[in-house]
């Protein structure tokens, strides 16, 4: 495997990421105040249908993008009705949650735009392009050029604004859960809500906000998957990345920079899975496609089996809260 090989394995494993760590935030914020989230799936989906569907009514990405938001924020203040005010069982709202998303997102799209439940084709504005740094080569000029080159035009130029922005999303992600009165509140809510309750404070207003993030959080990652890595909305696009982000987020142990570490690593086993003629060159032997594509899934089922040591969620977490007399 030669230098440029690598960064081209990198390049789409950030790219591959991306919607990953966005999907892992959002179930961070959600799980930190207490509210188990497993329909980050749906959330996504909805996103992913509604972004691309309005972008390309109206030509927009950014309308689309807003409009997928929307649809993440309704499905978590119904994820949030149904936990926080009804106090139902939180594993199965957001199984619901998935299960609505799967199947409205196929019937509404057949019925707009008859393709077997696909949307047209974005292009133009209708979708985030990449950005080109200033001086960077086209990949096809890159295999003779000097290994700085090679990182400045392949690994760091050409990508989306959602991929830059990534790391300043974790970084703001870290700052308001640890560095401020709302993250405090945040995380206490979902360690002991009877304190916070005692408080004076609204904890139902709390984890009203959290989910609100989530929603926010899974729409970007929703829209980026439609109108970014790809251009346009398939069925059942999301492909397991929600419960990816899930298994991400455990293995993070609810730690946002321990959750790009873990999101990274899952993008580049994705990226692997598109690239398996370097594994060829690297193990010099062949290897099945199919496998590849399993690899992030078989994780997933690793972590989740709890063999990747002890992951403590916080303590009130999936538990509604009764206020007591």
């Amino acid at each position: 495997m030669t230098f440029f090989d690598l960064l081209q394995l990198l390049d789409s494993a950030f790219r591959l990421a991306t919607p990953l760590l966005l999907a892992c935030l959002a179930g961070l914020f959600s799980e930190r105040a207490g509210i188990f989230d497993i329909g980050l799936e749906g959330k996504m989906l909805a996103s992913a249908f509604l972004s691309a569907a309005v972008a390309a009514i109206t030509g927009s990405v950014w309308i689309g993008l807003l409009a997928g938001i929307g649809a993440s924020v309704l499905m978590s203040l119904i994820h949030g009705l149904a936990s926080i005010t009804f106090r139902g069982n939180q594993i199965i709202s957001g199984v619901a949650i998935n299960f609505l998303a799967a199947g409205l997102t196929v019937v509404i799209s057949q019925s707009w735009f008859g393709q077997g439940g696909r949307t047209p084709q974005l292009s133009g504005a209708g979708r985030f392009e990449p950005i080109p740094w200033p001086g960077a080569l086209p990949s096809r000029e890159l295999a003779d050029a000097g290994p700085a080159m090679q990182l400045y035009s392949e690994l760091l130029s050409g990508h989306t604004i959602w991929v830059y922005l990534a790391v300043p999303i974790v970084f703001a992600s870290w700052w308001v859960l640890f560095r401020t009165r709302l993250g405090l509140r945040l995380r206490a809510v979902g360690e002991n809500p009877a304190a916070v309750d005692t408080a004076g404070i609204s904890v139902v207003g709390l984890r009203y906000t959290a989910v609100i993030i989530c929603g926010v959080l899974c729409g970007i990652a929703g829209a980026y998957l439609a109108t970014a890595l790809q251009a346009g909305f398939v069925k059942d696009m999301t492909a397991g990345r929600g419960f990816i982000a899930l298994a991400a987020l455990i293995f993070a142990k609810w730690r946002p920079w321990a959750a790009l570490n873990a999101c990274l690593l899952f993008g580049f086993l994705q990226a692997f899975a598109l690239r398996p003629d370097l594994i060829e060159k690297l193990l010099t032997v062949k290897v099945q496609v199919q496998l590849l594509d399993a690899l992030p899934y078989i994780l997933t089922v690793v972590i989740l089996a709890g063999l990747v040591g002890k992951a403590d969620p916080p303590k009130a977490g999936g538990q509604p809260y009764v206020k007591e007399n």
